[in-house]
């Protein structure tokens, strides 16, 4: 008996060891890849490519321009493309699809989604091994087109698609944010345009704009609509404003830290502003580009890859031309708490590569994924709008430096707003941060622009915006996005309920359990033989 007690003690030992192991490693080892070692070109593949664009045609034939000239190169490689206008539409099929095994072969993308995607098991190839590789890597030896090497990738952006232990993603293009600002009505309004804007500066001059005369026109305009200060993405407001602050949001390993007392404060601060009607939203009011055309916005905040909208004479513009409204405008970074030491947020879309049984189809969609780094794709599409490429190899190029050179000469492919947006971002890469990346990091991201959001609703529906307001918007976006099963949350200090147990240390607890339950069964069994003896030995 004792012997056969060693033995399932051992067993258990076993089990609990090999399952730590796979618990610790299971995630990066399920979705390893291993780089064959030739590309057979005696088959043809078709691959998926799921890309973005804002409209914009020219953005759209880069794309099919650049997938004629990669057929070229690779002609047994068929590239399919599929286009979204949606971010959030892109993610959601992505995430349905990997139920079903059919996910595109090469995304554009997000790390905070691929953290999403990689609950998928053996979903996206983790690139580290193929971006070194000495024949298909980052200027491989057997790469048919002079794409850039991996130390030509600018660092910081290679490092924002690293998470986990691994590199899920390649940067495709890279921008931030960037405030649009109406010169001339900051100038109407007595004040001078500073060289750093503040936060104090923007609010001043918005509270000042509400002013109206006794027909309920705005002062400024001579308009029955003004909205002095106008965001786009009030979950980089937030966010941004907290990382200016030194304040927290979240920690690498996925603690939810972002409902302290610096987040009640900046809430009520911009309640006060709100009461004023000196700030709104774009998921309330709209696009701030359209405000801004007309003469109703006088900060408005967007990316920097939407600076072809901004301005009097932006080559794409959604309003009537009779509602123009002529004013000079300058291009500036972000408000900031501390000017001297700014902070803005770096984004921008990725590529990730879905891993598939054939390997040589994930080789033939990572070929093409290098192929979007190339020079003339990079800077092809960094010129349609205000992004920047994402290699020094094409930043640094005769015909990159050509296009930067010759800002304002048109309102078209030079326009002045569009190149001012591109070198804000190269001048302050440095200035530049990105959030942890982890499992329900996109919807941390959404839970903090609705904090914004919400606030904003409740002052222009009369609500008071107080302690117990925000207490009550605290407890509902823990709910709405379930921040609570989180690993690490929490509210107000106080760990949250972490959710179930991942399936291996279900199996690992079920395992032990199993182990020990038939260890004290042998025991008893072994205990009733002893009785048993010993009865019949008093019997006898």
């Amino acid at each position: 008996m004792k012997k056969m007690q060693r033995k399932l003690a051992l067993l258990s030992l076993l089990i609990f060891t090999a399952l730590c192991l796979c618990g610790c490693h299971g995630a990066k080892e399920q979705n390893a890849f291993l780089v064959p070692d030739e590309f057979d070109e005696s088959k043809t593949y078709e691959i998926t490519f799921w890309a973005k664009n804002d409209t914009n045609m020219t953005q759209v034939n880069i794309y099919k321009d650049t997938i004629a000239e990669f057929e070229k190169l690779y002609p047994n490689i068929k590239v399919n493309l599929r286009l979204y206008t949606d971010y959030g539409r892109l993610y959601s099929d992505v995430i349905t699809n990997i139920a079903t095994n059919t996910t595109p072969n090469v995304c554009i993308t997000y790390p905070d989604h691929i953290a999403t995607y990689l609950t998928g098991q053996n979903s996206v190839v983790p690139l580290d091994g193929l971006m070194a590789d000495a024949e298909f890597g980052l200027g491989g030896s057997e790469i048919r087109f002079d794409g850039p090497r991996q130390e030509e990738i600018i660092p910081q952006f290679l490092a924002e698609c690293a998470f986990d232990g691994a590199t899920y993603a390649l940067p495709y293009m890279r921008s931030t944010e960037a405030c649009y600002v109406n010169k001339t009505y900051v100038e109407k309004l007595g004040f001078t345009l500073p060289e750093k804007l503040t936060w104090d500066f923007v609010w001043q001059v918005s509270d000042a704009a509400t002013q109206k005369d006794e027909e309920g026109n705005y002062l400024v305009n001579n308009q029955k609509v003004m909205i002095p200060f106008l965001y786009k993405s009030t979950d980089n407001m937030m966010i941004q404003m907290l990382r200016q602050l030194n304040a927290d949001y979240s920690s690498p390993n996925g603690d939810i830290l972002i409902f302290n007392d610096t987040t009640r404060e900046l809430l009520f601060g911009i309640a006060e502003h709100v009461k004023l009607g000196a700030f709104s939203t774009f998921k309330i009011s709209s696009y701030p580009a359209n405000f801004l055309n007309a003469g109703q916005c006088i900060f408005a905040v967007d990316s920097t890859a939407g600076a072809t909208w901004m301005g009097s004479d932006a080559p794409l513009i959604d309003i009537p031309e009779e509602q123009l409204v002529n004013f000079e405008t300058v291009v500036m970074p972000i408000p900031q708490f501390d000017p001297d030491h700014p902070q803005m947020i770096s984004q921008g879309p990725s590529v990730c590569v879905f891993n598939k049984e054939d390997p040589q189809v994930v080789l033939a969609s990572w070929l093409f994924t290098q192929f979007l780094l190339t020079n003339r794709v990079q800077i092809d599409y960094s010129c349609t709008e205000g992004y920047v490429p994402v290699t020094s190899k094409a930043q640094q190029s005769a015909e990159y430096q050509d296009y930067l050179s010759r800002e304002g000469e048109d309102n078209q492919h030079y326009y002045a707003v569009k190149l001012q947006a591109a070198k804000l971002l190269l001048n302050n890469v440095d200035h530049t941060f990105v959030t942890p990346v982890f499992n329900g990091s996109a919807s941390l991201r959404d839970a903090a622009g609705q904090l914004i959001e919400e606030v904003t609703k409740g002052i222009r529906r009369k609500k008071t915006v107080d302690d117990a307001f925000v207490d009550k918007l605290y407890g509902d976006m823990v709910s709405r996005y379930h921040l609570d099963l989180e690993a690490g949350s929490a509210l107000d200090g106080k760990k949250q309920d972490l959710g179930p147990l991942p399936q291996t240390s279900v199996i690992l607890l079920g395992g032990l359990g199993a182990a020990w339950l038939l260890l004290l069964i042998l025991a008893a069994a072994n205990e009733i033989k002893k009785r048993k003896i010993a009865n019949s030995s008093h019997k006898d």
